[in-house]
């Protein structure tokens, strides 16, 4: 039986289906809407190849390229000093003299040695060949003349004691006259006039020290090592160039060349020693002095890079996004082979051209599609990565 209200009313039931219908439109609106959306813009890069230079930037310490104590050779009193400390001076420069008085009448006396030993031989010779003939008519025994050629030999060698003994005198009397025993910077004087040296050791005089060109210490991981290596084949040091950044952050304004690195690692701490050599006209660089070294380790001549931001890893390994020219989203599975600066070097899954998603990864999915927008073109990575 119908309800009284509905039949006394039949308008309500008009009212109350137009009521229904519109509430199912308005449900049904946004499902209609989200299928025409417009696909969403993600901002991509495109892979090209490109040289990459791989640097790497570590801790050092300046060394002079040679250092030469200048010590005194001989006892005696300095009488003079000849050079003025702080300045370069050259190989063979005098810089002390040692009073030679003393010296020099040590020389006298081995001359005077000299000469009698001479005297004596000559003697010792005369007699041997006096008796040499009597020997022969049976004028004297064997044992005579025997005793006649010991002597003589014997003056032979007190000739040679001699004139060891002179040529001994004489270096010493050279050595009084203390000279640059190399090429460089002399430091401060470590003794005055009027002090005694050399008495029962090679007193310290003052040291030389070589600074153009000069050295730079620094050391790096054996695991990096072994990737340079590999790069660079069995000697890293090929044409292997490096930058020193100074202490206050500014650039040194002459590039150096790596030398050699050392055979062996260092058990406590895995690192390996390498040794730069760097010009120094102006001598900026002074021993002891630390500095960071940008040394080149790696050239790549034709090398995938893609930005950091691009990288995805996950369970299955390192992938990326691109997006295809129909705008399809498609995931690259890759191997990274190192970062450098901001950017990853990518040693296989990519071959080049393809549209890498670097912004926007959040508002895709596989599968799905995307307007791809290009980012200005990427520079070569060149930057250098700071010591771990």
């Amino acid at each position: 039986m119908p309800s009284p209200l509905l039949s006394s009313r039949p308008h309500l039931v008009g009212v109350l289906l137009a009521s229904l219908l519109l509430a199912a439109c308005d449900q049904q609106a946004p499902d209609q809407n989200d299928a025409g959306m417009h696909p969403p813009e993600v901002k991509v890069e495109i892979v090209q190849p490109q040289r990459v230079v791989v640097k790497a930037e570590l801790p050092g310490r300046v060394q002079a390229r040679r250092t030469a104590e200048v010590r005194a050779r001989v006892e005696g009193i300095i009488q003079e000093r000849l050079f003025t400390e702080g300045s370069e001076v050259k190989a063979g420069d005098l810089l002390f003299q040692i009073d030679p008085a003393t010296l020099r009448a040590v020389l006298d006396a081995t001359k005077a040695n000299v000469a009698r030993a001479e005297a004596d031989l000559a003697q010792a010779q005369l007699k041997q060949k006096r008796l040499q003939n009597l020997l022969a008519r049976n004028a004297v025994s064997p044992q005579e003349y025997d005793e006649a050629f010991a002597r003589a030999k014997q003056a032979e060698a007190d000739v040679a004691a001699a004139k060891a003994a002179h040529t001994r005198s004489s270096i010493d009397l050279d050595y009084a006259a203390v000279r640059a025993p190399i090429t460089g910077r002399i430091g401060r004087a470590l003794v005055t006039e009027g002090a005694l040296v050399g008495k029962n050791e090679a007193t310290h005089l003052a040291t030389i020290e070589q600074l153009d060109p000069i050295y730079v210490n620094f050391t790096q991981s054996s695991s990096e090592m072994m990737r340079i290596r590999r790069q660079r084949g069995n000697d890293p040091a090929t044409s292997a160039q490096v930058r020193v950044l100074l202490e206050d952050g500014s650039t040194y304004g002459h590039e150096g060349k790596l030398l050699f690195s050392e055979m062996t690692v260092d058990p406590g701490t895995g690192e390996v020693l390498l040794r730069a050599e760097v010009p120094n006209p102006d001598r900026l660089l002074l021993p002891g002095m630390f500095v960071r070294v940008e040394v080149e380790q790696a050239v790549y001549e034709q090398a995938f890079t893609v930005s950091q931001r691009a990288l995805i890893r996950s369970a299955q390994g390192e992938m990326v996004m691109t997006v295809l020219p129909d705008g399809k989203v498609v995931p690259l599975p890759v191997k990274t082979e190192r970062a450098q600066g901001d950017r990853w070097i990518i040693r296989s899954g990519l071959s080049g051209g393809e549209q890498v998603i670097v912004e926007g990864l959040q508002k895709v999915k596989p599968g799905a599609t995307a307007v791809a927008v290009p980012l200005a073109a990427v520079a070569p990575a060149t930057a250098a990565t700071p010591a771990e």
